[in-house]
């Protein structure tokens, strides 16, 4: 597991398939708290007011870097390699999200079997004691 699934996942979600109650809460837990970066488009419609994305520093304040407020062609590719980075890492966060809650479904799935099998070996017992 690299770095980025580390931070995004906390550890209590990585539970042995033979866990109870509490483990599928701590996930559960972790899927509600789970945070997905904004939107980019967003992020682009809030920095629209100094012009294009790497065209240099606009009014009221933090440039950037140096790139970006030298503006050209080198402050407009930091930029498009800082939105295609936040772009593939918030992909990876909604593929960890994605496979975290197939495993939660798989859990629940198994303990709605169980829990199946439970209630037809009740039945049988409450058969059992009608005969006698």
């Amino acid at each position: 597991m690299n770095n980025c699934e580390e931070a995004c996942v906390p550890a209590a979600c990585h539970y042995p398939a033979s866990t109870g109650k509490m483990a599928l809460q701590q996930c559960s837990r972790a899927v509600r708290n789970f945070k997905i970066l904004p939107c980019l488009s967003q992020a682009r419609f809030l920095q629209s007011q100094s012009g294009e994305w790497g065209s240099g520093s606009g009014k009221g304040g933090g440039g950037g870097g140096s790139v970006r407020e030298a503006g050209g062609a080198f402050g407009k590719m930091e930029a498009a390699r800082e939105e295609e980075y936040f772009r593939k890492l918030q992909n990876q966060q909604i593929e960890l999200l994605k496979t975290h809650i197939e495993d939660e479904i798989k859990q629940h799935e198994k303990l709605i079997k169980q829990h199946q099998e439970e209630i037809d070996r009740h039945k049988k017992k409450i058969r059992d004691l009608k005969e006698h």
